[in-house]
């Protein structure tokens, strides 16, 4: 993208969202947008493609501090973007505008490459220290970010999962640099490759982005049929990423180099992958211990009693003691998440008391046999004691 088009695109506009968005702000607006306009979700739909590229361009400049405030800096110059370079060809300015591009000519003033103008759309403009440099700067891709959703258990144990991405990525008909099969970009004649022109306007003189190249340094005569000249097209890629054991739901996994491709050599970017884990029916998950609620009886309770549980590779066999109280918890250790040092958590089960709905004659001649046999026994003789303390006119 050219100096031009950068400047004069509303990047803002594009994600719906103020100048003043904070960076949450821009993240969440960006997601709901490509997730409506992705092109997996809008087969054949041009237009939507179309919005979906311009949206992701925006983010790759807004969710990046550095290039935000170049960008904001640039619009607020330029009057955001309203009469382009093209303002700035002559008048009473005051000042030096060689500087502003750090290019040569003009007198007092900053220097090239000495900060100010220069350093801001050196970055802008994919250079810095003025027209000695070049406009062709590699520079790193950007980083995407994706979500995927895998089932309880593959998050326990870990788990290859096959993702298809739709993303930009180096064009595969041209290899990127943008030129159709059988030709090759060649040098700017204007500005011998450097994306920069220096043009005199009466006492001064500045530089400016070519406009024979658009400030790209290299002229495409036949542009590759598939990315149009850009060097990057939109893909849907199948992708195999490996879910480590034990991750956590909401958790982002960092695969470096499968972002987006960098421009002229340079690294790609990362992609990031947002790991949400279905709940299981029976089991749950505190930190790295499993969590399973048992019900029981009220005579294994009671008698005590040896159950086999389930886990989510095999049983195991647990004791329950005499007199145990509902709502206990026992712990098998070692049956819980491996943690990535190698040692695993436990399996906390917690023992709850079954209560029937129904019970038959019989059943029931059994309770009111045991209830009176355990007449003299009261549960709730601590609250009787408290509510004999209370004054009697107390509610």
């Amino acid at each position: 993208m050219s100096a031009r088009d950068w400047i004069e695109k509303d990047f803002y506009g594009e994600l719906g969202v103020s100048s003043s968005a904070s960076a949450d702000e821009i993240k969440k607006s960006y997601r709901k947008l490509a997730r409506e306009l992705h092109p997996d979700a809008n087969p054949g739909d041009a237009a939507a493609e179309s919005r979906f590229k311009a949206v992701s361009e925006a983010y790759a400049v807004l969710s990046d501090p550095e290039k935000r405030r170049q960008y904001d800096e640039a619009r607020s110059l330029f009057g955001g973007g309203r009469g382009g370079f093209d303002g700035f060809s002559g008048g009473n300015t005051g000042f030096d505008f060689g500087n502003i591009f750090g290019g040569g000519g003009g007198g007092g003033g900053q220097g090239a490459g000495g900060g100010g103008f220069s350093d801001l759309f050196g970055g802008l403009f994919g250079k810095r220290g003025g027209a000695s440099g070049t406009a062709n700067r590699a520079r790193r891709g950007s980083d995407v970010e994706t979500e995927v959703r895998i089932d309880f258990v593959d998050a326990v144990k870990g788990a290859t999962v096959l993702l298809r991405l739709s993303s930009p990525t180096t064009c595969g008909t041209c290899g990127g640099d943008g030129a159709a099969p059988g030709t090759s970009p060649r040098v700017c004649p204007s500005c011998s490759g450097s994306g920069l022109v220096t043009r005199n306007q009466g006492a001064f003189a500045f530089s400016e982005p070519c406009r024979d190249c658009r400030g790209n340094g290299k002229i495409i005569d036949t542009p590759c049929g598939e990315c149009g000249g850009e060097g990057i097209s939109t893909r849907t890629r199948a992708l195999n990423i490996r879910i480590p054991a034990g991750v956590e739901d909401g958790q982002q996994i960092r695969l470096a180099g499968q972002g987006e491709p960098g421009r002229n050599g340079a690294a790609a970017g990362d992609l990031y992958v947002r790991v949400h884990v279905s709940p299981h029916e029976l089991f749950g998950r505190s930190g790295n211990d499993l969590t399973l609620s048992v019900p029981v009886t009220f005579p294994e309770m009671a008698l005590g009693t040896t159950l086999t549980i389930p886990t989510l590779d095999s049983s195991v066999t647990v004791r329950v003691p005499p007199g145990t109280a509902s709502g206990r918890v026992l712990r098998v250790r070692g049956r819980g998440v491996v943690r990535k040092d190698g040692q695993a958590g436990d399996l906390l089960i917690t023992l709850q008391v079954h209560v029937p709905s129904t019970v038959d004659d019989t059943a029931r001649a059994a309770l009111e046999a045991y209830a009176e046999a355990t007449a003299g026994a009261d549960p709730r003789a601590g609250l009787n004691a408290l509510l004999q303390k209370k004054d009697p006119g107390e509610a």
